[in-house]
């Protein structure tokens, strides 16, 4: 299937390794150009080689930290200046940190939204003006699936994360004229060097039982691979999802499966 991204212009957030990485490689092979960034210029580096050699495409890569709303500004503003144009956006920011609701003060909390949800409206507002000159534009906003369904230890995750969804709402009824769909992307535990580091925490403490209690958690019994979650977002950026906005998609196996 032709995606209708061959010489789009895409721009990943936190794309140095993970889940972003995954997005940048998955939309360089389907022929956009591709405007990476991260804090690690080292990571960096080494991203921008993968991404590369991914697709036909042209890659630029820029050391940004999202926190740094002027830093995201000037990335978005250089993408446009080395391709001409943009006309994907894909948003993502750091983590936080695991624990229950109570273990955290005000100011953790003040950290958390400022690291994990304020980068999502800062790359987002700093992109639409763009998006909207070239009359096309996809968003797609990487969260967690704590959005739907706060886990045990994601209190801060789903404090930090619900309002990217609030954000999302918004935007979607303020560009659609525009042709610019807006989507938020929640996904479970995937394949990734934080999640491996989550494990290997977990199992010094609890032993070898650490993955298999969290797969067991999983109902399809594994977690994700992040390549599979890279060719969502690129089929999200395609011509063909043309006509879907508003969305909340959990990436998840299942995990969320309370939820009605």
């Amino acid at each position: 299937m032709d995606l209708g991204l061959s010489g789009r212009t895409a721009l990943v957030a936190a794309a140095s390794s993970g889940l972003g990485l995954a997005v940048a490689r998955a939309l360089a092979t389907e022929g956009a150009n591709v405007s990476i960034a991260a804090r690690d210029p080292q990571r960096l580096a080494a991203a921008h080689k993968l991404v590369d050699e991914a697709g036909p495409g042209r890659v630029l890569s820029v050391e940004v930290d999202v926190r740094d709303d002027a830093g995201v500004t000037r990335w978005v503003d250089q993408t446009v200046e080395e391709f001409g144009a943009l006309h994907v956006v894909v948003t993502n920011s750091p983590g936080v940190p695991h624990g229950q609701a109570d273990t955290f003060t005000v100011d953790d909390y003040r950290q958390g939204i400022e690291g994990s949800m304020l980068p999502h409206i800062s790359i987002t507002l700093a992109a639409l003006p763009h998006l909207r000159r070239a009359g096309w534009g996809r968003v797609l906003l990487i969260t967690s699936e704590a959005v739907r369904q706060p886990l045990p230890g994601t209190a801060m995750s789903a404090t930090a994360r619900l309002g990217v969804l609030g954000f999302a709402k918004g935007v979607v009824h303020a560009v659609g004229a525009s042709g610019i769909t807006v989507n938020v992307l929640a996904p479970g535990v995937h394949q990734t060097p934080a999640f491996e580091g989550f494990v290997a925490a977990r199992s010094a403490v609890d032993g070898e039982t650490a993955l298999k209690e969290i797969i067991a958690e999983v109902p399809l019994g594994r977690v994700g691979q992040p390549a599979d979650f890279g060719a969502l977002a690129a089929f999200l950026a395609s011509e063909q999802a043309g006509f879907v906005t508003g969305t909340v998609l959990l990436v998840d196996g299942g995990n969320t499966r309370g939820v009605t």
